[in-house]
């Protein structure tokens, strides 16, 4: 009876240390969350997560936070999360330049294994222009100029190794092309040098030249992801337009540290997938041209694996070499 008794008193003791742990877990969260952002406050991740942080604060009843740590293409920011404590308070906002490591020759982080994909929040297209000059109407006679004459046409990005750059690399592989790059100090230089004739063709965001689109002074040949663009509904993909296989797109997604209770993550992810669909939330992200998606973990994991395999692939075959 006593031996009966002391087993019982040890397994309340037990209890007792477990049912507030239990308790604290099923309370998440208790405290003020922290959206980490690796760029500068006004762009288009910085306004993504105050978009999505005001939504969380009214869904969990805890203040968000958006810090912005910008530098390095936004591995600074993915850095302070990575080392972060797993408990659900820290968060990072990022956009596609994550699932590119093989762009930086060292990182203090390892994507794979540091950090967990909570959700993908949205995706945004990228649309092909060409200056009007160019007596081009379609990629079908694109491809055929480019074929023509290699490394006669030439082309505009926002960047070496940036996704401008990578969906021209990606297309040129595609459709069996060569032609030149000259890559500009940002999006809004390389658009500049379109309109001045510079270059002939660059793949940009679809707000950034949709006013250029409407008044002419842009063609829009195809978007670059697999389905049309609600922005430009008769603008054809340029999957559809004869370069099968063809889809690429800048995109936004929240990540937390590894490690991270799975109530915790649970909880997160449900929320955002609920706000993804809010009508307010959904026409914010459509004026910056991309589409909300919002997404389990499990479908933002399988989704990063293929963006690394895929990007990977495009830097080695264009020879870009780490920074």
């Amino acid at each position: 009876m006593i031996a009966r008794l002391g087993w019982l008193v040890a397994m309340s003791v037990a209890a007792a240390g477990v049912i507030p742990a239990a308790e604290s877990a099923q309370s998440y969260p208790t405290r003020p969350l922290r959206i980490v952002v690796g760029f500068q406050a006004g762009g288009g991740v910085d306004i993504s997560s105050r978009a999505i942080g005001k939504q969380l604060t009214e869904a969990l009843g805890q203040s968000v936070i958006v810090d912005n740590r910008p530098g390095a293409s936004g591995n600074i920011a993915a850095d302070i999360v990575a080392k972060a404590q797993p408990d659900g308070y820290t968060l990072l906002m990022s956009n596609l330049t994550i699932a590119i490591p093989s762009l930086f020759v060292k990182l203090p982080f390892d994507v794979n294994k540091d950090l967990v994909p909570v959700s993908l929040v949205a995706i945004g297209p990228s649309v092909l222009v060409v200056n009007p000059s160019l007596p081009i109407n379609n990629v079908k006679e694109l491809i055929a100029a480019a074929k023509a004459g290699p490394k006669q046409l030439i082309y505009g990005s926002g960047g070496l190794g940036n996704i401008t750059h990578l969906e021209m690399v990606l297309f040129n592989n595609l459709a069996g092309v060569d032609m030149l790059h000259v890559p500009y100090k940002g999006g809004a230089p390389s658009v500049i040098g379109l309109l001045s004739g510079e270059v002939q063709m660059l793949f940009t965001s679809i707000p950034s030249v949709l006013p250029q689109i409407t008044a002419r002074k842009l063609k829009a040949l195809a978007v670059s992801t697999a389905k049309r663009s609600a922005a430009l509904p008769d603008v054809p993909t340029v999957d559809e337009s004869g370069v099968r296989g063809y889809d690429a797109a800048s995109w936004y997604g929240l990540f937390v540290p590894a490690g991270i209770a799975k109530n915790a993550l649970n909880v997160l992810s449900r929320e955002i997938v609920k706000i993804m669909k809010v009508q307010e939330v959904r026409e914010r992200f459509a004026n910056d041209g991309f589409e909300p998606v919002g997404s389990s973990p499990e479908q933002f994991g399988e989704f990063m694996r293929g963006e690394i395999a895929k990007w990977g692939k495009i830097v080695k075959s264009a020879g870009i070499k780490g920074e």
